[in-house]
């Protein structure tokens, strides 16, 4: 029929244009497009098709704004760098509008209203206590967001649902719904990788990381689902980073300096003067010995004026001294010469 042909073509071009098989798909290096930072907070608020370009600061979605408001007035206190996404809740995943999970703590509080938003960041970001107007809950097993923010980008909207519905459909098909929970977020930065997943579970030490994927097909979700959270390996081809140091590891550092706090935006870029500037070679040792090598920049530092008098002056004392030395050598050899025509004369 008319209308069936109209929406498969519909289909075809979104797929062409916005999903897995758009002519941008995996031509840009994945590693190290992650920022470093050391705690996730996921909201719950209403679904993903619901969420304007900019949730976190609209006027019409209230809880979120005035959370992602308060981490902002407080950042200079929050010690941890802190990130903040909005995540999809809904009976499959036991999660209802308000309700905060913190990671890597592995911890939720349910049911967080807008009278509430000082307080919960006064006692859980800011002091790092239990919050004293709800019950703190812990939380087990594996979660994995996928960004699906449409309004925001369309690559995320179109490639978002179909991978939650791959996630949910192998993790039924293996009777894992009680050990993995798999949740829409919104935008996480770097839609031209969609799709974009992070995973939080257990590495082989056993400690909770946030691992995040770019570039993830329908095709890589058994892998994530055995090799990532089954024997926490990284898979390097769709790495992108992975969360920094646990926040307990992140307090011992000796007076730790306020740290930024992340809602979802570009952070501005440097201006480099080129011409104090000179390129070098870095590299870091990542999981399971991958290596992420770039090149970075550092500044060239300026030659002290009296050092470079003094290295002058040195340069020209030395020439004289083998002037005089030359000098000095040749008389005695002349001396000695004239000596031995006198000798011969005689």
């Amino acid at each position: 029929m008319a209308g069936e042909s109209e929406s498969f073509s519909t289909s075809v071009e979104d797929n062409t244009k916005y999903g897995f098989e758009r002519a941008e798909m995996f031509q840009s290096s994945l590693a190290g497009t992650v920022d470093p930072y050391d705690r996730h907070v996921f909201l719950c608020y209403k679904t993903h098709e619901s969420w304007p370009s900019r949730v976190e600061d609209s006027d019409s979605d209230p809880l979120p704004k005035l959370l992602a408001s308060a981490l902002k007035a407080r950042k200079n206190d929050i010690r941890v760098k802190t990130r903040l996404t909005i995540c999809e809740g809904g009976d499959d995943v036991n999660l209802s509008d308000g309700d905060v999970l913190i990671f890597p703590e592995m911890t939720i509080y349910r049911g967080l209203k807008e009278s509430d938003v000082d307080s919960f960041v006064e006692d859980v970001l800011v002091n790092g206590k239990p919050w004293e107007s709800r019950v703190q809950e812990e939380l087990t097993g594996s979660y994995v967001f996928v960004c699906a923010h449409n309004n925001r980008d369309r690559r995320c909207g179109v490639c978002g649902p179909i991978l939650i519905e791959k996630f949910k459909e192998l993790i039924g098909s293996k009777d894992l719904q009680n050990q993995i929970l798999v949740a829409a977020c919104s935008h996480i930065g770097g839609h031209k990788y969609a799709g974009n997943v992070i995973i939080f579970s257990a590495n082989p030490d056993g400690k909770v990381a946030g691992n995040w994927y770019g570039y993830v097909t329908p095709s890589d979700v058994l892998e994530l689902l055995e090799k990532q959270i089954g024997k926490g390996e990284v898979i390097d081809r769709i790495w992108r980073g992975q969360m920094g140091a646990l926040v307990k590891e992140a307090e011992q550092v000796e007076e730790p300096k306020p740290a930024d706090v992340i809602i979802n935006e570009k952070q501005p870029e440097e201006t480099i003067n080129e011409e104090n500037m000179e390129n070098v070679q870095s590299c870091c040792q990542g999981v399971k010995g991958f290596s992420c090598c770039r090149a970075e920049t550092v500044k060239k530092k300026p030659v002290n004026c009296e050092l470079r008098g003094l290295s002058s002056w040195m340069e020209k004392f030395e020439q004289r001294q083998v002037l005089t030395t030359v000098a000095v050598v040749g008389a005695l050899a002349t001396v000695a010469v004239a000596y031995g025509f006198y000798r011969r004369a005689r």
